[in-house]
């Protein structure tokens, strides 16, 4: 397998960077739009933009969601789940219950 080429390109604000991939985030502005508290702090890049894409920026936000629901989103991945439970449960909130979570039958006597 080949190494993958490399290609030097500048972002609209001039930061010059290399990057082999499509992938258009320039990680000088990328680092820079990284907060430096709460628990989107704490994330990985990917799953920091995933959640602000969709307007998840609170932890009373987050916990309106599955985790399913937040694993499904494009660069949420498996290692965040245990930072974002943990974040939840430092002010007292969880995710939102599962769908799948099996039902009680009540039987007639």
């Amino acid at each position: 397998m080949a190494p993958s080429q490399k290609t030097l390109r500048t972002c609209d604000k001039g930061h010059e960077y290399y990057k082999s991939s499509d992938c258009p985030t320039c990680p000088v502005c990328e680092q820079d739009m990284k907060p430096d508290t709460g628990f989107l702090s704490l994330l990985s890049n990917p799953a920091r933009r995933a959640l602000e894409h969709h307007g998840i920026t609170t932890l009373q936000k987050l916990s309106a969601f599955t985790e399913r629901e937040i694993l499904q989103l494009h660069g949420m991945g498996p290692r965040s789940m245990p930072i974002l439970r943990d974040a939840l449960h430092s002010q007292g909130l969880t995710f939102k219950p599962s769908d799948k979570t099996p039902k009680k039958k009540v039987v007639d006597p």
